[in-house]
C-alpha cells in the first residue's frame, strides 16, 4: 500500500511534529523512487531521523547557514543590515523564502523551492540539495532559471530587493550559472560534495536510508551505543 495515500492512512504522532505534513513527505519520496535518485528510497522514519540531524546542524553548525565564505556584502544599507541573519529572518519568510519547519524540503512545492533559491543565500556548491530536488517536478528548473535570469537581466521589479536580501554580491548570477548547469544534468558538485549530506539531496536520502528503518531499530541501535544521528561538517556518505 502506497504511503501516500495521505492523512485519511493515518501517520503517527511524530512524523506529524518532526515532518509536518507526512503525507507530502511521502509523495516526495514516491516522486525520489520513481525518478532512481537513490538506489534505496528512506522511509518517513528514516527521514524523521535526518530532520533531527538538520535540526541539530541549524542549533549547532549555524554558521554553515545563510553565511558566504568569500563574497563580499553588497553595497547600500538594506544589504548590510540584512547581513545580521536576526534581522533577515522576518523578510524570509514574508518572501516565503524559507520554511522553518520544512527541514528536508520534501514538503514544500516547487514554487516554493524556487523562493527559496531566489531569496535565501547559498554558499558555494549549497544550490545543489535544492536543484536536485526541483529536478523532481518537471519543469521546475526551467522556471526557476526563467524567475534568475529575471533579476540578473533587471526585467524583474523586485530584483533589487531579492538582490539586498540574499545580502552578497553575485547570487543571483551563480544561481543562474548553476541552473543553466542542472539542466544538462551538471549540478557542479566535486566527488567530496557529492557526498556530503549537507550539500547534497542524494547524498541526503542515502545517509537517511542508511538509518535504523524503525523506532524500535533506532532505540536497539543507541543503546549498543551505534547510533551517530549528528553528523559533522562535510561527512560524507559512500
Amino acid at each position: 500500500m502506497s504511503e501516500a495515500r495521505g492523512v485519511r492512512e493515518g501517520y503517527p504522532w511524530h512524523a506529524w511534529l518532526l515532518l509536518v505534513r507526512p503525507d507530502r513527505v511521502a509523495q516526495s519520496l514516491e516522486r525520489v523512487a520513481a525518478a532512481g535518485l537513490v538506489p534505496v528510497t528512506p522511509n518517513l522514519w528514516q527521514i524523521e531521523l535526518g530532520v533531527l540531524s538538520m535540526w541539530h546542524r541549524v542549533l549547532f553548525r549555524s554558521e554553515t547557514v545563510g553565511n558566504a565564505k568569500v563574497a563580499p556584502v553588497r553595497p547600500g544599507w538594506r544589504a548590510r543590515l540584512l547581513k545580521l541573519r536576526p534581522l533577515r529572518f522576518g523578510p524570509l519568510l514574508w518572501e516565503r523564502a524559507v520554511a522553518p519547519l520544512d527541514f528536508s524540503g520534501l514538503t514544500s512545492s516547487p514554487e516554493r523551492i524556487t523562493s527559496h533559491l531566489l531569496g535565501a543565500h547559498h554558499d558555494g556548491s549549497q544550490f545543489a540539495y535544492d536543484l536536485e530536488l526541483l529536478g523532481l517536478y518537471p519543469g521546475g528548473l526551467e522556471r526557476a532559471l526563467e524567475l534568475a535570469r529575471a533579476v540578473t537581466q533587471g526585467t524583474s521589479k523586485r530584483g533589487e530587493w531579492l538582490r539586498d536580501l540574499v545580502v552578497y554580491q553575485g547570487y543571483h548570477e551563480r544561481l543562474e550559472a548553476a541552473l543553466l548547469a542542472a539542466l544538462s544534468g551538471d549540478l557542479g558538485l566535486t566527488p567530496n560534495e557529492a557526498r556530503d549530506p549537507d550539500i547534497a539531496f542524494g547524498a541526503y536520502l542515502r545517509w537517511c536510508a542508511a538509518q535504523p528503518r524503525t523506532p524500535g531499530e533506532t532505540l536497539s541501535a543507541w543503546q549498543r551505543g551505534e547510533l551517530a544521528l549528528w553528523r559533522r561538517t562535510g561527512e560524507q556518505v559512500s
